[in-house]
């Protein structure tokens, strides 16, 4: 079976392709995460898949498209609902990839993060699957968290500290400024 899977950042990624290999499983990667704030950060991210993907021999293909702009048109008048547009964009860009390049399957790391609304992620990717024919390979990775980490850490790569919307940093860093006010 072969499987184009999105891949949101190299720490995410770990446990999945290891799961989906240790399946049977080919696995082919997408790198395409718009998303991420600031550039700088989305560069460090690209740049802890390709060193991923060399460690573990796996083939990605990059969609370096930074589109920012779109991703704040399509969230800032209701940013409290940014994860779905984020997950929806992200995973219809990978089903439409896959029916254009010949995967039957696609699925994400998104569904190895605690922070990941499952249920969304499932429901966005069975419908887009059923639009461009393919089928989306849903598996909740998120008991392998732990097991990730760890691995990550000892291959040495660059970790984040927040999701990855300008939403999300600035929640991370608030959070953080409040604690330290209130100490």
């Amino acid at each position: 079976m072969k499987l184009l899977l999105h891949i949101c950042c190299g720490p995410c990624a770990v446990y999945p392709v290891k799961e989906l290999r240790s399946s049977g499983i080919e696995v082919t990667g997408l790198f395409y995460n718009h998303n991420i704030h600031p550039y700088t950060e989305y560069k460090l991210r690209m740049d802890a898949v390709r060193a991923y993907a060399e460690l573990v021999q796996l083939s990605v293909i990059y969609r370096e498209e930074y589109r920012l702009e779109e991703f704040l048109v399509n969230v800032a008048g209701d940013p409290a609902a940014r994860c779905g547009y984020c997950y929806r964009s992200r995973l219809e860009e990978t089903a439409k990839s896959a029916a254009e390049l010949g995967f039957p399957y696609f699925s994400s790391t998104l569904l190895y993060s605690r922070y990941q609304n499952q249920e969304t992620i499932r429901e966005f990717g069975e419908e887009l699957g059923e639009r461009y024919g393919v089928k989306f390979h849903f598996d909740d990775f998120r008991r392998g968290w732990q097991e990730g980490i760890t691995l990550s850490k000892e291959m040495g790569l660059y970790r984040q500290k927040y999701c990855g919307c300008i939403y999300s940093e600035k929640e991370r860093y608030a959070k953080q400024a409040v604690k330290a006010l209130s100490r």
